[in-house]
């Protein structure tokens, strides 16, 4: 993720680089960077392969099939925030690549989480009404929900694709960031517009994009552990613990660059230098949780180990499988889910 896309300059190009702790920083989130390109490009395309041709479409595999697909087209635009943050932050590749790159990364940022919660919910509805999801739970729903899903994320993108601009500094180097110079002619006018923009984008993101899915994710895996500590579904406590992994794991890699982003758009140019030296690997952080994903929801399958040395497109496609017994209306009610024993 281009740090500059959110945060105005404001000289930031200069503090990013300024200090040996922000070298080093820096010289880390370009390596991360450049490894979860690579687990992320190979983790989803095979995810995209089995999920997309190797087997049928079912609410489970339809999940995960989008979630690869949109992370796997944020992974497609790593190099070129991966060149931008080796000039130092400029931006080489025009106008056009400015904003669709930029759409995409939002767009995979919202779809995500989206996703995710569904997944959440899909799982909570499985175990807490069983009956009801065996019944009501077709493919056909979850397309709709998908494609509303995607929907909803590209108009949250659209002050993205409208406000972002590459601009060039006083050296002559251009970079990618939100501009409102076209908008609005009047400086002292533009200035209150910026503020106020950024902060309304800054705390929707926060609120939609991060702080309202999380908060269903909690309530459902809550409800869930609880069910299933009642019922007894396993012996094991497997299911609960990649269930908590999933949850703490998107926390853990998305909160520390959803608060910066929100810190650093409500404050403006007043906006600490600490600020804007924690930006690259807040973002790092955060954009490695695309390649997290394939090893959240299916490497952590039980029985993994000897899944794999078998067979790796094999121990995705059993992974991701959705129980036979849902097809056949057979089994105790938690049957009705996904063979979720395995996640």
């Amino acid at each position: 993720m281009e740090a500059n896309s959110s945060i105005p300059l404001n000289g930031s190009e200069v503090v990013l680089y300024d200090s040996t702790t922000s070298r080093v920083l820096w010289i880390l989130s370009v390596v991360v960077l450049s490894i979860t390109f690579v687990l992320g490009v190979l983790g989803n395309g095979l995810v995209i392969w089995v999920a997309g041709f190797r087997m049928a479409r079912t609410v489970t595999t339809m999940c995960y099939l989008n979630l690869a697909l949109g992370d796997f087209s944020f992974m497609a635009t790593l190099p070129l925030h991966i060149i931008s943050m080796l000039m130092r932050g400029k931006w080489l590749f025009g106008l056009f690549l400015c904003k669709f790159v930029h759409i995409i990364v939002h767009i995979n940022l919202f779809v995500s989480v989206f996703l995710i919660t569904l997944i959440a919910m899909d799982r909570c509805i499985c175990v807490l009404h069983p009956v009801w999801a065996q019944n009501h739970r077709t493919v056909s729903l979850a397309r709709k929900v998908i494609v509303g899903a995607w929907i909803l994320a590209l108009l949250l993108t659209l002050p993205n694709f409208l406000f972002l601009t590459t601009v060039r500094d006083a050296r002559g180097d251009e970079h990618c960031v939100t501009n409102f110079e076209s908008w609005v002619a009047n400086p002292e006018e533009r200035l209150k517009v910026s503020n106020t923009v950024n902060t309304a984008v800054g705390i929707i993101s926060f609120i939609i994009g991060f702080s309202m899915p999380m908060s269903f994710i909690a309530i459902c895996y809550g409800l869930m552990a609880a069910q299933i500590c009642r019922i007894g579904f396993v012996n094991s406590s497997r299911p609960l613990h990649v269930l908590t992994a999933v949850a703490v794991s998107f926390f853990v890699c998305w909160f520390p660059f959803q608060l910066i982003i929100l810190l650093g758009n409500i404050w403006n140019k007043e906006t600490p230098n600490s600020i804007h030296i924690l930006l690259n690997p807040a973002s790092t952080l955060a954009s490695f949780n695309s390649c997290l994903n394939p090893i959240l929801y299916v490497f952590l399958g039980q029985e993994f180990r000897k899944k794999l040395i078998h067979s790796l497109s094999a121990s995705l496609e059993r992974a991701l499988r959705e129980d036979s017994v849902l097809s056949n209306g057979k089994g105790n009610n938690l049957s009705s889910c996904p063979a979720d024993s395995e996640l």
